[in-house]
C-alpha cells in the first residue's frame, strides 16, 4: 500500500500589497452633498467599505438619496497587477447591468471613475473626512445635475 498523502505545505496566495492603498476607505461613511446648480444639500447617503474574507477584494455597500431618488449599490473592488489598477464592478438598484469603474488612492487623493465621469476627493489630515466631487469627463455630454460635490464623514472606525 502506498501513502498518497501530500506532505508538502499548501501555499496560500496572499493579497497584493498594493491593495493596502485602499485601506483608508475602510469603515462606514455618511455622505452629504449638492448638485452644482443647488444652493443647499440635495443628496445624502451612506457607504460601508470592508474587506471580503481573504483580503483580495474590498466591497462597498451603500445607499444614496439623490434629490428624492434612492439608489442602493454593491461595488467589488479588486487589484489588477498587470495594469497596476483597481478595477471595480458596480451592481445597483437602477439597472440590471453591471457597470465597470476604476479606483485609485495615492496619498490623500482618491480617484473613482466610470460611466463618463470622475470623482476626485481628498482625505482630511485625520483620514475621517473625504471631500470632493463628481465631474463629467472631457467630451462627455452632461448637465449640471449630474455633477455634484460631496463630503463623506467616517462614522464607524476601520476594521
Amino acid at each position: 500500500m502506498t501513502n498518497s498523502e501530500n506532505t508538502q505545505p499548501m501555499h496560500m496566495p496572499t493579497p497584493d500589497p498594493a491593495l493596502g492603498r485602499l485601506g483608508k476607505l475602510v469603515g462606514k461613511w455618511e455622505l452629504t452633498g449638492r448638485t452644482l446648480s443647488s444652493k443647499e444639500d440635495n443628496l445624502t447617503g451612506w457607504t460601508t467599505f470592508e474587506w471580503m474574507p481573504g483580503g483580495f477584494f474590498l466591497q462597498a455597500v451603500g445607499e444614496i438619496n439623490f434629490k428624492g431618488f434612492i439608489m442602493q449599490s454593491l461595488e467589488i473592488i479588486a487589484y489588477d497587477p498587470e495594469r497596476k489598477t483597481f478595477p471595480s464592478s458596480v451592481y445597483s438598484s437602477m439597472s440590471g447591468t453591471v457597470h465597470s469603474y476604476e479606483w485609485d488612492v495615492q496619498s490623500n487623493t482618491v480617484i473613482h471613475s466610470g460611466l463618463g465621469a470622475t470623482y476626485t476627493g481628498t482625505f482630511s489630515e485625520d483620514g475621517n473626512m473625504l471631500t470632493g466631487g463628481w465631474r463629467p469627463n472631457e467630451g462627455t455630454e452632461s448637465t449640471d445635475e449630474a455633477a455634484y460635490d460631496a463630503t463623506m464623514r467616517r462614522v464607524e472606525d476601520r476594521k
